[in-house]
């Protein structure tokens, strides 16, 4: 499959055999010189910033205002509406809520957020009493059969981002909704049910969230959904139509 951004391959590094079916279905991001110049070192996982072929220098401004965050911990910081790193239920479902979920939806989320990542944050043994998230150990809530662009301490990986769009686009700048099913198939690990709901969950919330009118979930888009910032935009856009529609 070529890649979208050049119609040339790096053709020092063999990433498929023929024997090997899945290898060719699924090509990792495989990039050129001039990729690798413009996105250098990107399997090294960047701490504050969310870099990729379509923004190379990631979110610049949203980076520079979160720069003391970890990029899951921008992701999440939408939500945390007094920035004292702990994020109630009640904070998740407003931060759905201005999203766009409306009632029933966002009081669901709330429930498979706090249910599922409440205790994996918690600072001490004893479980939170009021399934509370701490965005200090948001990195302990990272689940399994993900893209893996989230490494285990809540960085960032280029190198996982771009396999993930190259394996699973068909050479779109994007993933329809049967891609999104291929890529969940395709990523799943055995006996991770906790990690294929979630994965699960994210991709039909982001889905649900963006919701492209010609069916493709844009790369840009999502890696902005990666590091937090499209969040505060998404919020403010549906703010202003509301107070538009009400006057």
């Amino acid at each position: 499959m070529a890649d979208i951004h050049t119609t040339k391959t790096n053709v020092a590094v063999q990433t498929a055999i023929p024997d090997g079916r899945v290898t060719i279905e699924r090509p990792p991001w495989n990039p050129t010189p001039v990729q690798r110049k413009s996105l250098p070192n990107a399997g090294t996982a960047r701490a504050n910033r969310a870099p990729a072929t379509t923004a190379p220098d990631g979110s610049p401004e949203w980076t520079e205002q979160h720069s003391h965050q970890t990029v899951l911990q921008q992701h999440c910081d939408f939500f945390d509406t007094d920035h004292d790193g702990i994020i109630w239920p009640m904070d998740t479902y407003r931060g759905f809520y201005a999203l766009g979920f409306g009632f029933i939806l966002s009081l669901l989320s709330v429930f498979i957020v706090h249910l599922s990542f409440s205790y994996p944050t918690c600072p001490g043994i004893l479980p939170d009493p009021f399934f509370r998230l701490y965005l200090a150990n948001i990195h302990k809530a990272k689940h399994g059969s993900d893209t893996g662009t989230y490494d285990n301490e809540g960085r960032f990986v280029p190198q996982k981002f771009e396999d993930f769009f190259n394996k699973y686009s068909n050479g779109k700048d994007g993933v329809t909704a049967t891609d999104l099913w291929e890529a969940l198939k395709g990523q799943r690990v055995i006996m991770d049910p906790i990690g294929w709901g979630g994965a699960f969950f994210e991709w039909v919330a982001t889905y649900i969230m963006l919701w492209p009118e010609d069916g493709v979930l844009k790369r840009e888009d999502v890696r902005r959904v990666y590091d937090g910032s499209i969040f505060v935009d998404i919020a403010s856009k549906r703010a202003g139509s509301a107070k538009t529609k009400a006057a």
